[in-house]
């Protein structure tokens, strides 16, 4: 496989015109197109002159001037577009995610920005519409794993002896197609109530399906073109092609993100980091897929996923 180096000198990094340029081309490839009624480049005109900034536009048809990041998770930021192309850089290069410290610091922003920049980034990580994972002659594996610290390695005076197995945990849901995408979610359970939804939805019912002898996948599997599980109390882990070491990879990654890097993830935010780590697993360098060639994809995302605390009616009776 031949890799390529991110040359991080080029000046969509370092120069707010040339990283505006590479943002249109991205999410423009067929021209400027209105964020608001849809018209395409023949029925807009770029703004010119000593008062208007750089890079407006103007629909004929809705009259409103718009930038190639309206409608994105990057309108009405003040950060420069520059530092949102290296943000989208080092999100998508590293493995194992980086945190908005580590940003911090190589950015020279402050812990703030830094933590804006990543956020919404992640948004732009969300699949939208993607399809099901799987098909006719394919195979998706799905398990959970628990996301939270060990009660012996948290402060004395914050343990809790009633917390075991999922109690104080978070429940993450995966399902991974092997040689292809990864889906997770954020979930309450893993009853077959709470699973069967996702499954169904997500992976195609002519795909091979993998799991552990966890109960609730047993009436699941059965609308499946096949079910294999393996069970892992009695020290199977592979049996022919049957295995879930597939979603278990993802899941060492995933752990080594949270442990080594993010130490701890809100539960309010979880699907959003799940998100960016089946971003990067779906488009890692085993399928091809190059850091600039993840990075540019990630930026692409960015599009029709404007991220807001609060709506703009909330905001007006502020």
């Amino acid at each position: 496989m031949t890799t390529r180096k991110t040359n991080l000198s080029s000046p969509i990094y370092h120069d707010d015109d040339a990283a505006r340029a590479h943002l249109e081309r991205l999410l423009w490839p067929q021209g400027p197109v209105c964020p608001r009624c849809g018209v395409m480049e023949d029925r807009i005109t770029k703004l010119q002159g000593a008062s208007t900034r750089p890079g407006v536009y103007k629909c004929k048809d809705c009259r409103k001037p718009f930038t190639v990041t309206v409608g994105t998770v990057m309108e009405r930021s003040k950060v420069s577009l520059r530092k949102w192309v290296l943000a989208a850089h080092f999100m998508a290069a590293s493995k194992k995610g980086m945190s908005a410290l580590q940003l911090q610091r190589m950015m020279g922003t402050n812990y703030e920005t830094a933590w804006f920049l990543f956020h919404r980034l992640r948004e732009a990580a969300k699949v939208i519409d993607a399809g099901p994972l799987g098909g006719e002659g394919k195979t998706v594996e799905a398990d959970e794993t628990l996301v939270g610290g060990k009660e012996r390695n948290k402060r004395l005076s914050k343990r809790n002896p009633k917390n075991i197995g999922a109690v104080g945990k978070q429940i993450a849901f995966t399902l991974v197609e092997r040689g292809g995408r990864a889906r997770s979610f954020h979930v309450a359970n893993v009853t077959g109530a709470t699973l069967r939804p996702i499954i169904v939805k997500h992976v195609s019912r002519k795909s091979a399906l993998m799991t552990d002898e966890a109960g609730q996948y047993r009436p699941i599997g059965k609308e499946f073109a096949s079910h294999e599980a393996v069970n892992h109390g009695k020290d199977e882990y592979v049996r022919g092609d049957a295995h879930s070491n597939t979603v278990e990879g993802y899941f060492s990654i995933l752990k080594r993100g949270v442990i080594g890097t993010y130490h701890h993830l809100s539960e309010a935010h979880l699907h959003l980091y799940l998100a960016e780590f089946d971003f990067r697993y779906s488009n890692r360098s085993a399928l091809g897929v190059t850091d600039d060639e993840r990075a540019e994809e990630l930026l692409r995302g960015a599009k029709g996923k404007r991220l807001m605390y609060r709506q703009p009616a909330e905001a007006t009776h502020a």
